[in-house]
């Protein structure tokens, strides 16, 4: 009995939930009946004329071996053309679509031969494959994408530490000209390489290369040496920056992995607000979650860029491209996926944004 209950749980698993159409039909058995029966009642009225003209056992032999080829040929004709359209139609329609695929064509779709309330296993093979080519058309265009923005990103810093390097090296230049050139150079350097390592590090989160190491630790204690870390950049741009944590909260995460996640939404906040702006760093607890928000009255954003904020090198204020390469909130995003965690954004152009992270706590023991 467990036997025959586990092998019918595992038929269960397999079944498809969106497959409407069964394997056997009532109605194809029917047809066969009808086709056997007249075959049968054929039959039967040729021996029945053939015993009546009393023809020998030979010729009636041969009349009924004949009749049978016949209606086997017939049959064999039918289950051909059934097969055909049933089997040969569909995989050939499918056979086309890949090959189409296979050279590059990602917009091939095939259509299922049935309506949605009377699909069959074809048809639900149909959908995915139109699933799969639509989701390998999409990592197509993120890769195509991925390479021009790399390219556009790395060539501009590059082109700078070129033009600053070769005025320096054909000299002529004042002391102070010479420093300024100097620390220009350094400057595109330093965000060349913060550029390619936080290419490399998405890569690795993407891949799944890097394992969090979770363990408990003191969330409110790493927001504020985060936003200590960031003071000089606010000091200098005269902004208010008004910090409402709770005294301490424990979360179970990747300590290292999360100070990427704050860093970045910190410094996003200061590059995007102007000078004598606010920024709202608050933490509270909702829940079984703690939710740390990042605000700020900097420019906003509207429907669009929202919609875009966490793509790969997406940057919606052009303005700002020269301070980053829109891969921190990329970043930010696919550290919290793997945490865990979750990240959303309430903006409005002219009135600033408000970056909202949920994170799962835990009780605190030295409470």
């Amino acid at each position: 009995m467990n036997r025959l209950e586990s092998v019918l749980e595992q038929r269960n698993k397999d079944r498809d939930p969106r497959v409407r159409r069964r394997l056997f039909s009532w109605r194809m058995f029917f047809i066969i009946l009808l086709v056997v029966s007249v075959l049968s009642i054929g039959n039967v009225l040729m021996l029945e004329g053939l015993l009546k003209m009393e023809v020998l056992s030979v010729v009636a032999s041969m009349g009924v071996g004949s009749y049978w080829v016949a209606m086997t040929l017939l049959a064999a004709i039918i289950l051909h053309l059934y097969s055909c359209n049933k089997i040969d139609k569909p995989m050939r329609t499918l056979s086309r679509a890949m090959r189409r695929v296979a050279d590059g064509d990602f917009s091939v779709r095939v259509t299922p031969f049935h309506r949605p309330n009377k699909f069959d296993y074809m048809d639900i093979m149909f959908e995915d494959f139109n699933r799969m080519v639509q989701e390998l058309g999409s990592t197509e265009t993120m890769k195509n994408d991925f390479i021009t923005n790399v390219s556009h990103e790395i060539k501009t810093p590059l082109t700078i530490i070129n033009s600053y390097a070769s005025a320096l090296a054909r000299g002529g230049l004042s002391e102070q000209t010479q420093r300024e050139y100097a620390a220009t150079i350094a400057s595109a350097s330093e965000g060349l390489s913060a550029m390619v390592s936080n290419i490399l590090r998405l890569n690795k989160l993407e891949n799944q290369q890097i394992i969090p190491h979770s363990e408990p630790y003191d969330l409110t204690r790493q927001l504020c040496d985060c936003a200590l870390a960031h003071e000089a950049r606010w000091e200098e741009k005269n902004i208010e920056f008004d910090a409402q944590l709770e005294e301490r909260v424990m979360v179970l995460a990747d300590e290292n992995m999360m100070e990427i996640v704050f860093n970045n939404l910190i410094s996003n906040a200061i590059k995007f607000t102007e000078p004598g702006g606010r920024i709202i760093l608050r933490q509270l607890k909702e829940g079984g979650d703690v939710v740390v928000t990042v605000g700020d009255t900097g420019c906003g954003m509207d429907e669009k860029t929202m919609s875009h904020i966490f793509d790969k090198f997406y940057q919606g204020d052009t303005s700002h491209s020269k301070e980053g390469n829109g891969l921190g909130l990329a970043l930010v995003r696919r550290v919290l996926e793997i945490a865990g965690g979750t990240i959303s954004v309430t903006s409005a152009p002219g009135e600033g944004s408000e970056f909202t992270v949920r994170l799962p706590y835990i009780e605190d023991e030295k409470a």
